[in-house]
């Protein structure tokens, strides 16, 4: 005899699209708000008035590619 047991087959259960469209469409909006606000928080667009939002981001900015001086 062996002391080998077989563990029964584990099959990946799919999730239907139904349920992943809210989260995926919720995390585009949240992708686009932080991109706004490492990208063009800053002078014409700005929708805040100091600069707090541009010095938090302001390496985000570099990273990223944005020319920001």
């Amino acid at each position: 005899m062996s002391d080998i047991t077989f563990a029964p087959e584990v099959r990946p259960v799919p999730i239907p699209v139904r349920e992943i469209m809210p989260w995926a469409i919720f995390g585009g909006l949240l992708m686009m708000l932080a991109i706004y606000f490492i990208g063009a928080e800053e002078g014409a667009t700005t929708l805040l008035s100091n600069l707090s939002t541009h010095e938090f981001v302001h390496d985000a900015r570099h990273l990223l590619g944005f020319p920001c001086h």
